[in-house]
């Protein structure tokens, strides 16, 4: 849902849905997943300084959580 509403240029209700997203994630992969999302719709928006610390946020989570050769890690670098 959050996906959708960026490709359609709605960027505060993808933000408020991520959040609250992110208020519920159960573990460590889903808020890592969901930070990374954050960081992709603050690039989108132009806030690179924002949008580089969601994906440090979302790197962190999963070089904490992940084998360092995990193949999932390389979106976020």
């Amino acid at each position: 849902m959050g996906q959708l509403m960026l490709q359609v240029g709605h960027f505060n209700q993808a933000e408020e849905l991520y959040n609250e997203l992110l208020k519920g994630a159960s573990d460590d992969r889903e808020r890592a997943h969901i930070y990374h999302q954050l960081g992709y719709l603050k690039d989108d928006q132009g806030e690179y300084k924002d949008a580089v610390e969601f994906y440090k946020r979302s790197l962190e989570i999963e070089r904490e959580t992940l084998p360092e050769d995990d193949f999932s890690l390389a979106p976020t670098y």
